[in-house]
């Protein structure tokens, strides 16, 4: 059975302290269920390859980009602050020679790059288009998700379920696609919308989507959204604003 292509994108700002880790910790290849990359996981299973590792250096002042390259990652250069922006940028240089899946994945520690085989799994088993590895259904680490985060975050869930039949229960950030789902969806958002912007027009396009119980942790260094007003409240706004707009058919 052939594997699968996979590239990985990490938007990062400021992330030295925790992306050699990030990278560390990251399979680049296995088998699509957990404990599957083992001497013993039956051939059977369908497996996959972490082609390229795509480090999108969103205006860091630090050594983020050199970590980056020392890991054997590539390294895009986004000046325009926003998440959005560095996914998208990522995404502008893999549309060269693009991969059968592109999988998303915070720079900060706070995702686990060693669940890359549980977030694959329903792609590669045909089960889904796009699968979100959710904190809400996995294992939290105290202080990992802020009451503000987590209350934003339910009443978006809420809302793609009222306006869209989608059933979520998390907007997180580790997440995985197959390519050409994600060409389909017209993404455009550049900031704090991303995440459920994906989720949303996922939905509308008809796409299955899956949850997938992940484990979340303490980020590394301070949070630009969550450790600030201006970004909880920022970013609580714009997921409003793109549910909205996507709902409008904007």
């Amino acid at each position: 059975m052939s594997e699968a292509s996979v590239a990985v994108v990490i938007p990062a700002l400021d992330e030295e302290e925790a992306l050699g880790a990030v990278l560390a910790e990251l399979p680049r290849r296995g088998s699509a269920e957990a404990g599957g990359t083992g001497p013993d996981a039956p051939s059977a299973r369908p497996g996959f390859h972490v082609r390229e590792v795509v480090v999108v250096d969103n205006g860091s002042t630090d050594r983020t980009a050199e970590v980056a390259r020392a890991a054997g990652a590539t390294v895009i250069r986004e000046p325009r602050r926003g998440y959005g922006a560095a996914c998208l940028a990522g995404l502008a240089h893999l549309r060269r020679s693009p991969p059968e899946i592109v999988v998303f994945l915070d720079a900060d520690h706070s995702d686990d790059p060693r669940q890359l085989d549980d977030i694959l799994a329903p792609i590669l088993a045909g089960r889904a288009a796009l699968v979100i590895g959710s904190r809400t259904l996995g294992e939290r680490e105290r202080g990992s998700l802020t009451p503000v985060q987590a209350f934003g975050t339910g009443l978006a869930a809420i809302l793609l379920r009222a306006l869209f039949g989608l059933r979520a229960t998390d907007l997180g950030p580790f997440r995985a696609i197959r390519w050409q789902a994600f060409e389909s969806l017209g993404m455009r958002d550049r900031d704090y919308g991303w995440t459920v912007e994906m989720q949303a027009r996922a939905a509308r396009a008809g796409l299955t989507v899956v949850e997938v119980p992940v484990r979340y942790r303490r980020r590394r260094g301070r949070s630009k959204i969550s450790g600030t007003v201006r970004g909880v409240l920022g970013a609580g706004w714009k997921i409003l604003f793109t549910i909205g707009r996507v709902w409008l058919g904007g």
